[in-house]
């Protein structure tokens, strides 16, 4: 039971492994251990570091004397139970009809559902739970699914590193509570929210994001009985169609810190965060489906928000008709990475 283990050993951690320690003896020790480390397990959760936070992409890469590159400190990068690659990605997925798979989907589960140059694929989240990733390809372009159970974050990536195609991998490693993964060419470390990464040798390298977007599954099949669906048939043997976090999804309670928190909502709201050209914001789910389509203004900019009747949601620039990639995030994570984030209110 990997993830179970996941939320087992969460707990403990959240328990007894983020006691802040001002032992100058002890601080000074881990400065020495953080300036001398050469991978990110030297020193990863030896302290909560407790600084003022800086958006990612606003970072300056620092090197230790070991060689280690970095924008995040390697002290805030935790174990999340399992090691590297123990939950595995699926590297060579395989996919059966929407008659075949609703033979065993629900119609209320949830899956990650994209279009892509017109091929059509639903990646059940019963599934997306035990693995996290799926390396992909989707009319023959690379596409890198991963879906981060504790922020209820699923986001597509185009996988090019440095001019080259790589697989990616989980570290078994988190931080503000989301996955962080790995590329098999450098193993760097990726902050699987923003794709950028925080620690080897790519860090401060991002990912290009693609649109992909969290649906029901009685809503997709309806709309898109043409599409493929990721089968059971992963070459693992896991306990599909049970999730292993029970209600964690339902309850205010963290397993891991993250570095901001706001309580104007719920911490597991669903919200749907776009970036306007350097400024954040987000919708709360219900208001979306609540309205279905309406007009809101990000940054001097007209965004005309879009729901249709698969669940599929877009923000286009009504200018420039350009649409923005959204990301799906429970609130709390969203607000973890984007502080600075505005909230849309229903007028």
């Amino acid at each position: 039971m990997i993830i179970a283990g996941v939320v087992l050993v969460g707990i403990a951690l959240a328990l007894i492994g983020i006691t802040l320690l001002d032992t100058n003896d002890y601080a000074e020790q881990v400065q020495d251990d953080l300036d001398s480390a050469e991978t990110v397990d030297d020193v990863a959760g030896e302290e909560i570091i407790v600084t003022d936070f800086v958006a990612l992409k606003d970072r300056e890469v620092q090197t230790t004397s070991g060689g280690l590159k970095y924008i995040v400190d390697p002290r805030e990068i935790r174990g999340g139970g399992p090691p590297k690659d123990g939950i595995p990605s699926i590297d060579n997925p395989k996919y059966v009809s929407v008659q075949d798979a609703d033979e065993w989907i629900q119609d209320n589960e949830l899956g990650l559902a994209i279009i892509h140059n017109g091929v059509k694929r639903f990646y059940p989240l019963q599934i997306m739970v035990w693995h996290e990733i799926v390396n992909d390809e989707i009319d023959g372009d690379p596409i890198l699914i991963t879906y981060c159970p504790l922020c209820g974050s699923g986001i597509a990536y185009i996988p090019e590193v440095d001019g080259e195609i790589v697989e990616f991998g989980t570290s078994g490693k988190l931080w503000n509570s989301n996955l962080v993964m790995y590329d098999r060419k450098t193993d760097s470390y990726w902050s699987q929210i923003d794709g950028i990464s925080i620690v080897g040798e790519r860090t401060g390298d991002q990912l290009e994001a693609i649109s992909i977007d969290t649906v029901v599954w009685r809503d997709w099949k309806a709309a898109h009985e043409d599409s493929e669906v990721l089968s059971q048939d992963t070459g693992y043997t896991r306990a599909y169609g049970r999730d292993p976090y029970g209600n964690y999804y339902e309850d205010s309670f963290l397993i891991f810190p993250v570095d901001n928190q706001d309580n104007r909502i719920h911490a597991k709201t669903v919200i749907f965060g776009i970036n306007v050209d350097g400024a954040f914001k987000a919708y709360q789910e219900d208001d979306i489906i609540a309205a279905g389509s309406f007009e809101d203004e990000v940054n001097g900019r007209t965004i005309v928000v879009n729901r249709d009747s698969a669940g599929i949601v877009t923000f286009i620039d009504k200018q420039s008709g350009v649409e923005y990639v959204k990301e799906r995030d429970f609130w709390f994570a969203w607000y973890a990475f984007h502080p600075d984030t505005g909230l849309y209110e229903q007028a």
